[in-house]
């Protein structure tokens, strides 16, 4: 029997669960994908269930190992990525949730973090892990799960509970309970690990009120964490690579070297600009994170969260019931002067303002659905800008092209309109699906299928690029008019 070649990564996201297959040439082979139900309430709670996502991810990945050559022996390796931040809490005994997950979007925890501000903590918080106190951030939920679950508190310290991310989760249930683990990109957005001494940090813990006997063993990005249970996928599968789905986007764009950035355009937006084995302190409210840490070895990245991207397009279709696609919206002459500030679960970088609520402004009564449509893809544009600029002013060089992947990198127009505003060359990447491809970009090198990163930059190639065409005027013209919604949102905030 030839030598097994398929890669498969499981990705599980906030609106999705996903599998899909990677041949050893980098491009997908098989996919699947299962809807995930959302689940909101008062106060900004955003919940999802963790069973649906295990049963969306066994179901994914049998059916994609399916449609692989060879069934499940021709598998090499299984990588995890996943929406990061997400918070569940489980029985050790019996492995069941005594919550539904808390997601990341959630806001139920803004005034804890807010009070934890004002006694002075962010000093510590940011010194040690790089983030800032806001409810994104997995502490605050965890807390908020054992101080609102009837016995939860004293039975974490008890030791019969575990945490994770979702990748944890997930990675307990394929092995059957044996494996309690994380990488380190996810373990750093929990505020409770240090990303400077690589460890849970004990006076973080106290401050935040999480017991140590939850959390799990944190690893490298790309490493044998375990194998999966023979009875679920017809044979034990190395499960072999695992990072939060911002940085296998990273990896799956090949932007091993400092100074190379991507962006994903998903649900949210996220800018990750590598620098290398430096952890850079941003003085404009960016996050300093892990990229991944292959052979010990961590590489650091600046990043830049906006909460809603791909999300401000789907409320527009789903909420308001506008039907208006992107292409209807690129054909408008002009963009009419309206103005979307997508801030329906607050703001993020570099504005962190929790309580800052979404905006519409430039409205007259021509105005139309395909404007409001125009106005949420241009929105992700300008936001994109703001993180830019931030990183500027922490030192970066200014960009001179940016690497994209998510939903949104599929639209023409938008491209575009981001080359114009960004004044940076866009460069779409031939394979699309670059979160998937960083997890099983890992878990084949953990296992061989590809030897170095050398050889997985080598698949990196483009399928389209975009190249600045707007003149000056227009563009600042542009720009001005988004600083001036934005005032707006953020004035009403205070």
């Amino acid at each position: 029997m030839s030598q097994p070649q398929h890669v498969l990564a499981i990705d599980q996201g906030t609106t999705s669960t996903r599998c899909i297959a990677f041949e050893p040439s980098a491009r997908a082979a098989a996919i699947a994908r299962r809807a995930l139900t959302q689940h909101y309430g008062d106060s900004g709670r955003v919940e999802h269930d963790p069973e649906e996502i295990w049963r969306d991810t066994e179901a994914t990945v049998r059916e994609v190992i399916g449609r692989c050559p060879g069934g499940a022996a021709g598998v090499a390796a299984l990588g995890i990525t996943n929406q990061r931040e997400t918070v569940v809490v489980w029985e050790r005994a019996s492995g069941t949730p005594i919550h539904p997950a808390i997601v990341w979007q959630d806001r139920r925890t803004a005034a804890e973090c807010a009070r934890l501000r004002a006694e002075g903590a962010e000093a510590l918080v940011r010194r040690r892990t790089g983030l800032l106190l806001d409810p994104y951030f997995s502490a605050t939920k965890i807390a908020w799960i054992l101080d609102h679950v009837l016995g939860a508190r004293a039975r974490a310290e008890r030791g019969q509970l575990a945490f994770g991310t979702i990748d944890t989760f997930l990675l307990w249930r394929l092995t059957g309970g044996r494996v309690h683990a994380t990488d380190v990109t996810n373990a750093s957005r929990t505020l409770l690990y240090d990303i400077h001494a690589q460890g849970w940090d004990e006076e973080l813990l106290r401050l935040l009120r999480v017991p140590r006997a939850l959390l799990p063993e944190v690893r490298d990005s790309s490493e044998v964490y375990g194998t999966t249970l023979p009875s679920l996928f017809g044979r034990a599968l190395p499960i072999a690579g695992i990072a939060g789905d911002q940085q296998a986007a990273l990896i799956g764009q090949a932007c091993f070297q400092p100074g190379m950035a991507k962006s994903t355009y998903g649900t949210g937006c996220f800018l990750l600009l590598n620098t290398g084995e430096v952890a850079v302190t941003s003085a404009n409210r960016l996050l300093t994170t892990p990229a991944f840490r292959i052979g010990g070895r961590m590489a650091y990245a600046l990043e830049g969260s906006i909460f809603v991207a791909g999300a401000a397009v789907k409320w527009l279709r789903d909420g308001l019931k506008v039907i208006e696609t992107a292409a209807l919206a690129a054909r408008l002459p002009y963009d009419h002067g309206v103005y979307l500030v997508p801030a329906f679960v607050g703001l993020g970088a570099p504005h962190w303002e929790p309580n800052a609520r979404a905006l519409l402004c430039g409205l007259t009564l021509d105005t139309s659905g395909a404007h409001l449509a125009r106005a949420a893809l241009e929105s992700v544009a300008y936001q994109t800008l703001d993180l830019t600029e931030a990183m500027q002013r922490d030192g970066a060089q200014r960009l001179d092209a940016i690497r994209i992947d998510g939903g949104m990198a599929a639209n023409d127009w938008f491209c575009q309109f981001l080359a114009d505003i960004l004044q940076a060359r866009v460069e779409r990447p031939a394979e699309l699906e670059t979160t998937a491809l960083g997890a099983a970009f890992l878990a084949g090198l953990a296992t061989g299928v590809w030897p170095d990163l050398g050889s997985l930059s080598a698949h990196w190639s483009t399928v389209a690029v975009f190249e600045p065409a707007m003149n000056r005027a227009q563009r600042a013209a542009l720009i001005a008019g988004w600083q001036q919604a934005l005032a707006r949102a953020l004035h009403g905030a205070r």
